[in-house]
C-alpha cells in the first residue's frame, strides 16, 4: 500500500509552473460520467475491476469546478472468486483547471472527500455460516490529475488519481489495515444542461441632454436659438440671423475709356472676381447693365451702353458662367447716371458713369 499512496501523492502534486489568464467561462450545471479501472490495493485480496461513475456539477469561477459524484466496483476477490464483493461511494470534489482562452485542452488538478461503502463475503469456515457477509463504511479521500477538452456543451476528460479509503473493518485473514490506497485510471465525459450562455449586452449609451443651441436643423450655420428662418435652403446666403441676406456684387472700377466699350485691364480683375463669385453662389442670378456719361446724343449713348454690356456679358460666359443666370446684356445709356453734370461743362465726361454694373434678381 505504501508504494502506492506514494505514486498517488507524487501524480496529485503535479502542476504548472504558470497559471493561465482568467476567461469568460460556461457556468451552466452539467452531468458527468466515466468508466475506467480500479487497481485495488493489494492488501484488499480483491482483482482489480471496472468501475463507473455518475456525477453532477458547474464551474464557479473559470478555472475551478465543484462536482458531486457516485461511483461504482465489484470486484472479484482474490482468495475465492465465488466471495461476493463489491464497493459504492459519494464524494464532492473541486477541481483546478489550468485554461486560457486559447486552450483546447488544458490539465487540472482534483482533489476531495467521500464516503465509501462495502459489503462482502468472507470465508467464516469452519463456522456453519460460511460464508460469513460484512457491511461498514468509511471516509475517502480523493487525489488527481486530468486532462479535459470542451466543444460546445460536451467535454471529454481523462483522469488518473488515487482514492485512499480508510476502512480499518474489511474482513479478511491476516493483519487489519488502517487504510487502503486504489489507484483509478478513467475516460469520461460531461454535458451541460440548458441553452447556450450568451454574451451579456452592453447598455445603450446614453445620449447627452441637448438644447436648442446645440442644433442646426436646416445646416445653415446658425443654431436652433438664434435661427429666425428655420427653412433655409442651399446655397443661400445666410445672415447671422439665420435668414437669406441678398449678394450684391459691386462692379465699382469696371468702366470705360472715352467713347469705348473694349475693357480695360483694371477692369478684368474686378471682373475675374465677380466670376468667383458667381460661381460660389450659384443660386444668384444677375442682371448684366451698361451705362454711358451725358455727353453725345441719346440714341448715340444707347447703342454705347448696349456693347459695354455685351462686352461684360462675353467675358462672364466665356469664363464659365452660366449664360441661363444672367440677365441681358442691357443698355440703360444715359439714363442712369451716378454724377449729374451739364454737358455744357467739360465735366461731363464723367468716368463714373461709363460703366457696367452686375444687379441681383
Amino acid at each position: 500500500m505504501n508504494k502506492k499512496l506514494l505514486c498517488a501523492a507524487l501524480l496529485g502534486g503535479l502542476g504548472l509552473a504558470q497559471a493561465a489568464s482568467a476567461q469568460e467561462f460556461d457556468d451552466r450545471w452539467y452531468v458527468s460520467g466515466s468508466t475506467g479501472v480500479n487497481f485495488q490495493d493489494n492488501d484488499r485480496g480483491t482483482e482489480d475491476a471496472l468501475f463507473g461513475t455518475l456525477g453532477f456539477g458547474k464551474f464557479l469561477t473559470p478555472r475551478f469546478s465543484l462536482e458531486a459524484e457516485l461511483n461504482y466496483q465489484n470486484p472479484k476477490k482474490t482468495v475465492n472468486n465465488n466471495l461476493w464483493w463489491s464497493q459504492y461511494g459519494v464524494s464532492l470534489d473541486g477541481r483546478y483547471h489550468f485554461r486560457n482562452a486559447d486552450s483546447k485542452w488544458w490539465p487540472y488538478l482534483r482533489g476531495g472527500l467521500g464516503w465509501q461503502r462495502h459489503e462482502e463475503e468472507y470465508d467464516a469456515s469452519p463456522s456453519a455460516n460460511s460464508p460469513g457477509q460484512h457491511e461498514d463504511a468509511n471516509l475517502a479521500v480523493n487525489l488527481g490529475v486530468g486532462l479535459q477538452t470542451q466543444a460546445g456543451r460536451v467535454g471529454v476528460r481523462a483522469e488518473l488519481g488515487t482514492r485512499v479509503d480508510f476502512d480499518d473493518q474489511q474482513a479478511r485473514i491476516g493483519d487489519q489495515e488502517d487504510a487502503f490506497g486504489d489507484i483509478l485510471a478513467s475516460i469520461g465525459m460531461t454535458i451541460a444542461l440548458g441553452p447556450e450562455p450568451t454574451a451579456p449586452v452592453a447598455p445603450a449609451p446614453v445620449a447627452p441632454q441637448q438644447s436648442c443651441a446645440d442644433l442646426d436643423d436646416d445646416g445653415d450655420g446658425v443654431n436652433n436659438c438664434n435661427d429666425k428662418c428655420p427653412g433655409s435652403q442651399a446655397g443661400q446666403t445666410i445672415g447671422p440671423d439665420g435668414c437669406p441676406v441678398p449678394v450684391s456684387i459691386d462692379l465699382k472700377g469696371v468702366n470705360f475709356d472715352f467713347d469705348k466699350a473694349t475693357l480695360r485691364p483694371d477692369a478684368v480683375a474686378i471682373l475675374n472676381e465677380a466670376v468667383e463669385i458667381l460661381k460660389r453662389y450659384p443660386e444668384l442670378r444677375v442682371e448684366v447693365a451698361g451705362h454711358t456719361d451725358l455727353c453725345g446724343k441719346d440714341g448715340y449713348n444707347q447703342s454705347l451702353s448696349e456693347r459695354r454690356a455685351k462686352a461684360v456679358y462675353d467675358y462672364l460666359t466665356s469664363n464659365g458662367v452660366d449664360a441661363g443666370r444672367l440677365a441681358g446684356p442691357v443698355g440703360y445709356g444715359e439714363s442712369r447716371p451716378l454724377e449729374q453734370t451739364a454737358q455744357t461743362l467739360p465735366g461731363c465726361k464723367s468716368e463714373t458713369n461709363r460703366r457696367t454694373e452686375l444687379n441681383s434678381l
